[in-house]
């Protein structure tokens, strides 16, 4: 005998239950099945409804009761031939007749006590199982209609009825003695000793088909839903999830306790009792295999945990003081205080100083449970031997379920460890000594956030998953987005990371997905979809999606993002960028990006800031980090002046050579950003402070290449014609190197504490004399590379390899947040 059962989702048309004849016509031929049925699809919660407005004298309720009548009708008229539909009907009418008299009652006594819902609620399964017995027996199956109230037998506990198990299995047994017909089953309802209708509470239909498969000694259980069985999370929350193939009955149950609605404990304990296998299965892709449940899993022993649930609306409570240290029956008083409140604990953790005790209810009890603590323990608090109970509001509960946790070490720290890096918060954890449930009290709002990096951690450690912000959509953004567009597939399967886009933004326009952008059109996506830009918006969204594994890229050069950074950093958000603004403004903003990432646990990262996508900042660092010392830094690093000095001979004018730059795309529109000088002092000064030093920008040194009375000119023309009247003395300049057998470089030195950036003139032996083109070179003299100093040289402008040093710092971070 196998016993199979239906869910309201699976029934809720009448081509589902179609499909549903078609799933159990081949289960026949096989050996005797009994098949329960729930109310059609979100009937419960309209008769639930329909009482309310009765009770409150809403007449309303008639006109909600038709739909109800005619979806129903509909259902006979859709699934039964019409020569068989008049007595059908007629079932139906009577039902909904007796229904409507129970309803009206209610209007006119105002009153429903939990007999009359009860009752009221017992008509989805009645309507339902017995349309779908005929509709069987219309498709030629041999099939018949029970009220499960003619054999099951509860107390009088109305809402939440209690089985006797001892008279309900002699009852289930003797009808299916004499019963041989495929028998169709009412879920939900029973019959209380003194006859009256009685619910078995939440997911009673699944409690219902475990009661008969207990009874009848079943071979299996199948629990047909919607879904394909049980998920390694909601998959509503995390897109990833995937169907465990087995699992053992406490594992189930600790999931389904915590939050995962496929099955539900009660279901499992006449199943656990009779060891009977539950079988989830999907209605809507009956092919799968599905998830079996039962004492031993012997699939899925590969995996350390077999789920991740979780549980919202939850209220902490702390209950501390000196005067609880030592004292006997303080948990005991606690606790009978709470149970006296029916008032349910679904967490516990207690320091083992004895100081305090907190535990977690549901946050709709949280006030009374209060309330009577402080009640029970009031002269405790006058006397001061106990503070007033603390209560935290807006918590979720995180668990992470699996038998395999106790035969390897170091879940706890995997579970934890992935949580920090993605700045949650943990408020109380507990852990039973069977080692099957890991569970911690986190911020509602991080409970999306949670679960999916806990199923990466666990479940995709051999994937994670980097989710990219990105602010400026100019040439190395677009480079950028070419480069991991190019590289996606390589980087999923080399380096196990998926990079996704989940939101970009130009001055104009700003546009989020936090499934991810498509790489190939997210710029004109951006353009046609995206909403008017505004900063603070855009950060204020990246923080509520609050994604795993978050990177903030700002590939501006805008001194109005860089204000935004603090607050990033602190929404335990990294940053890769190769803004300069903010490495560059005040030592104290410097100092405060750097502490806060790292207390935040966080990257902040800007090796393109010096050399595009040279390797400076970080051989710097390697460098410090090992215990050498920097004696000096000389370094050119204006692509843009490089070009200028290397390409300027004396043949042509200076001015024309300028502009030639220009017109190539190597200087700023306005030239004079390059020429002042500035650009080359941030990065110096960006250097100095890594090596340790305090220095302002007003502390570097900065000849500015722009004459004089060249500054104030308003147009870029109106420059040029200035610049022009300066070309004989740069020219008359080049030709003094020259006869000393020297070129003009413009440099940037950091010495004995001292930044400053000057055009001088270097020897054939110097490093920096072959120097063409827009590269870039820095020397750094170390006591280590003293007598050679090490050299570092490349291409230190252009879009690609500045968006290349971009997007190694994005791997070097995903590779970070994946080590768990």
């Amino acid at each position: 005998m196998k016993i199979l059962k239906f869910g309201g989702s699976s029934v809720s048309t009448s081509e589902r239950i179609k499909s549903i004849i078609k799933i159990v016509e081949p289960y026949q031929k096989d050996e005797p099945i009994a098949i329960v049925f729930s109310a059609f699809g979100g009937i419960t919660d309209k008769l639930i409804n329909l009482s309310t407005m009765a009770l409150a004298g809403d007449l309303g309720y008639k006109s909600e009761l038709e739909i109800i009548e005619k979806r129903h009708i509909e259902a006979v008229r859709e699934l039964i031939g019409v020569q068989c539909q008049s007595s059908i009907l007629a079932q139906v009418k009577f039902l909904i007749n007796e229904l409507e008299d129970i309803l009206h009652g209610i209007y006119l006594v105002k009153e429903r006590t939990t007999r009359t819902l009860d009752f009221v609620m017992s008509f989805g399964e009645r309507l339902s199982a017995y349309v779908i017995s005929e509709a069987f027996i219309d498709h030629k199956i041999d099939a018949e209609f029970l009220d499960a109230r003619k054999v099951i037998r509860t107390d009088s506990h109305y809402g939440y009825a209690k089985v006797d198990f001892k008279i309900t299995n002699k009852l289930i047994q003797h009808h299916f003695e004499i019963h041989p017909k495929l028998q169709i089953i009412t879920g939900f309802v029973a019959t209380s000793e003194n006859g009256e209708t009685t619910t078995l509470g939440r997911s009673g239909s699944d409690y219902t088909a475990a009661i008969f498969a207990g009874a009848l000694e079943a071979s299996s259980l199948e629990i047909w839903t919607d879904v394909d069985g049980m998920m390694t999370a909601d998959p509503r929350k995390v897109k990833k999830a995937f169907t465990v193939n087995e699992m053992t009955y406490e594992e189930a149950m600790e999931l389904s306790h915590f939050g995962a609605k496929v099955i539900f404990p009660s279901t499992m304990q006449p199943a656990l009792a009779n060891q009977i296998p539950i079988w989830i299965k999907n209605t809507f892709n009956p092919t799968f295999p599905g998830t079996k449940i039962s004492a031993q899993a012997t699939n899925g022993k590969n995996l350390l945990i077999k789920g991740i649930s979780s549980m919202d609306k939850i209220s902490l409570l702390s209950v501390q003081g000196s005067g609880l240290v030592g004292v006997v029956g303080v948990s005991s008083r606690l606790f009978a205080t709470l149970a006296n409140e029916k008032i349910s604990v679904i967490l516990i953790s207690q320091a083992s100083s004895e100081h305090s005790i907190c535990f977690a209810v549901e946050s709709s009890n949280a006030k009374r449970a209060k309330v009577a603590i402080e009640k029970e323990f009031q002269y405790e608090i006058l006397n001061g031997e106990m503070n007033e109970v603390i209560v935290e509001n807006e918590l979720a509960i995180v668990a992470a379920v699996g038998e395999n946790m106790k035969h390897n070490p170091g879940t706890s720290g995997r579970m934890f460890n992935a949580l920090g890096k993605n700045g949650i918060n943990i408020s109380a954890i507990a852990q039973g000594s069977s080692e099957l449930n890991i569970s911690a009290v986190i911020k509602q709002a991080d409970i999306s956030k949670a679960l999916n990096v806990l199923h990466e951690a666990f479940f995709l450690s051999d994937r994670k998953i980097v989710n990219l912000f990105l602010v400026g959509t100019g040439l190395i953004g677009k480079s950028l987005i070419k480069m991991i567009a190019n590289q996606h597939a390589k980087l999923a399967k080399n380096n196990l990371l998926e990079i996704t886009i989940a939101g970009v933004a130009n001055s104009r326009k700003m546009l989020f997905n936090e499934l991810g952008l498509p790489f190939e059109s997210c710029i004109e996506e951006l353009h046609q979809h995206g909403a008017p830009t505004n900063l603070q918006q855009f950060v204020e969204k990246m923080k509520e999606l609050n994604l795993s594994n978050s990177i903030f890229i700002d590939c501006t050069s805008s001194g109005d993002v860089i204000h935004y950074y603090e607050a990033i950093l602190n929404a335990n958000i990294s940053i890769v960028t190769p803004n300069k603004k903010a490495n560059s403004g005040s030592y104290q903003n410097y100092q405060l990006l750097k502490s806060t990432a790292f207390k935040r646990g966080v990257k902040f990262l800007y090796e393109t800031n010096v050399g595009a996508g040279l390797p400076v900042i970080n051989t710097l660092n390697d460098l410090l980090l090992s215990g050498d010392r920097v004696i000096r830094i000389e370094a050119v690093l204006s692509g843009t002046l490089n070009f200028i000095f290397s390409s300027y001979d004396g043949s042509k004018k200076f001015s024309d050579v300028v502009k030639e730059a220009q017109a190539k795309g190597y200087t700023e529109p306005d030239p004079r950003d390059d020429l002042n000088g500035m650009d080359v002092a941030r990065k110096i000064l960006i250097l100095a402070r890594e090596t340790g030093l305090k220095l302002e920008m007003e502390d570097v040194s900065i000849e500015n290449l722009v004459p004089q009375d060249c500054r104030e000119f308003t147009s870029v023309d109106d420059f040029y014609g200035g610049l022009a009247t300066h070309d004989i003395g740069v020219e008359q300049q080049v030709k003094k190197a020259t006869a000393k057998k020297e070129k003009l470089r413009y440099m940037a030195v950091l010495e004995n504490g001292k930044a400053e950036t000057k055009l001088v003139g270097v020897g054939e032996t110097h490093p920096f004399y072959s120097l063409a083109g827009s590269d870039n070179i820095i020397l750094l003299t170390t006591e280590r590379y003293s007598d050679r100093p090490m050299v570092i040289r490349g291409p230190g402008a252009g879009a690609e390899v500045t968006a290349a040093g971009v997007f190694a710092d994005v791997i070097r971070i995903g590779n970070y947040a994946g080590n768990y």
